[in-house]
């Protein structure tokens, strides 16, 4: 069975000081709780203060963003070599990137192969527009977005995909756990004729968009979604444990 993954996606918040605070409020707990696999993605800013803190714990570190070119004369980007000594996981294609700074496909394509090639592991975010979603187009875009990042690939294993619909993106409208779940199996489904039927199970597909301790187990409760990329409520402690406890009480059923 794939091993449930919760990550927490904390977006441009927290000083570094505000991210120790709040890593520690529920650092012990976080760490006890077992059958899932656990990331923190806290602004670049604080990537070396959390990964201490996260050092003997199970609760992995990840980064929002990342440069596709190694290094040069790109001011203000990060590159994964610089990464790759500070985290484990690196979230690629998410939406805000995509709109607010007009990345591609193309572009996207060549953040995945970088972490890859940098022994990075991309949580890659695909999902619709609401005015796609409205016009059915959501398979599409779907379809091209994960066959345009994985292009030139070979079958990966170091790979979580977020399926995110931008129209439920911190707008505390999320999808329903069935509609999440069949835009999840169809995902399996272009998995499985870009590469084959046994990676498309083996990958981990999550959900994100206004995921919540009260909704999630909604989305878990399928066999189709493997976790969650949680944004808003992963700034909050309790709520975050509370995510990740009822993830693991659900799965555990499903062993």
């Amino acid at each position: 069975m794939r091993i449930p993954f919760i990550a927490g996606n904390w977006k441009m918040n927290t000083t570094v000081t505000e991210a120790e605070k709040l890593v520690l409020e529920m650092l012990d707990k976080l760490d006890r709780i077992e059958g899932v696999e656990k990331v923190l993605c806290p602004p670049f800013v604080s990537l070396v203060a959390i990964g201490m803190m996260l050092q003997s714990s199970s609760i992995k570190l990840g980064a929002q963003n990342m440069y596709f070119e190694t290094e040069g004369a790109y001011t203000g980007e990060i590159s994964p070599l610089m990464l790759r000594e500070l985290c484990e996981f690196v979230i690629l294609g998410h939406s805000e990137r995509r709109w607010y700074f007009r990345e591609t496909d193309e572009v996207v394509n060549k953040k995945v192969k970088a972490a890859l090639a940098n022994n990075l592991k991309p949580i890659l975010c695909v999902g619709e527009r609401l005015e796609e979603n409205e016009a059915g187009k959501t398979e599409e875009i779907i379809n091209r977005q994960v066959i345009s990042a994985l292009n030139g690939l070979e079958p990966v294993h170091d790979l979580v995909i977020a399926y995110e619909p931008v129209w439920a993106i911190g707008t505390g409208k999320a999808a329903s756990g069935e509609q999440a779940a069949a835009t999840i199996q169809f995902i399996r489904d272009v998995l499985a004729k870009l590469w084959n039927k046994s990676i498309a199970q083996d990958l981990r597909i999550l959900y994100g968009g206004s995921v919540t301790s009260v909704n999630i187990a909604e989305f878990i409760s399928h066999l189709e979604i493997d976790g969650a990329l949680v944004g808003g409520a992963s700034l909050k402690a309790g709520e975050f444990l509370n995510i990740v406890e009822k993830t693991a009480e659900i799965k555990a059923r499903h062993l």
